[in-house]
């Protein structure tokens, strides 16, 4: 029983046909704007939430969510885990895979990262070869492999 409310609960209210609000006591269940599926679990969670033995549940309060409370990824600190720790413990787990696939022993404290970045500029535009490429493309004349050779050899 569970597992089928739990797959109601875990949908938006407009995609099962519940409500997205509480239902008050002076709503007729019969005119709500509900499938008919939706208003059968709804009767039921009004039903079983009026017996003694399970009032502690409060399902009638929670009969617009087919009285399942709170959000479905909820978890109580009392009978489960709370989403931080899973997550914590994801990471935890994803860093030691991590570590062991790659084949890298882990960094401890005194481990220090290095970083050396030196850049150093070795000019823009084409290389020879693309420059040759380009031009017999294009069908227009190469440009001149050195611009600097021009100027000197009309100076010399």
């Amino acid at each position: 029983m569970a597992g089928y409310i739990a797959k109601y609960a875990t949908k938006a209210a407009e995609c099962v046909g519940t409500l997205d609000r509480r239902i008050r006591a002076t709503d007729d269940i019969a005119q709500l704007p509900v499938t008919a599926h939706a208003r059968r679990l709804i009767a039921e969670c009004l039903r079983l939430g009026a017996l003694p033995e399970l009032a502690e549940l409060r399902l009638a309060d929670w009969a617009h969510m087919l009285g399942f409370r709170g959000h479905f990824s909820t978890k109580s600190r009392r009978y489960s885990t709370t989403l931080g720790a899973l997550r914590e413990a994801r990471i935890l787990h994803n860093q030691r895979e991590h570590e062991i696939t790659t084949g890298r022993l882990p960094l401890t404290d005194e481990d220090q990262v290095l970083v050396i970045a030196h850049w150093r500029y070795l000019g823009q535009g084409l290389t020879p070869g693309e420059a040759l490429l380009t031009a017999a493309l294009n069908g227009t004349p190469l440009p001149p492999l050195n611009p600097n050779a021009t100027e000197q050899g009309s100076t010399a």
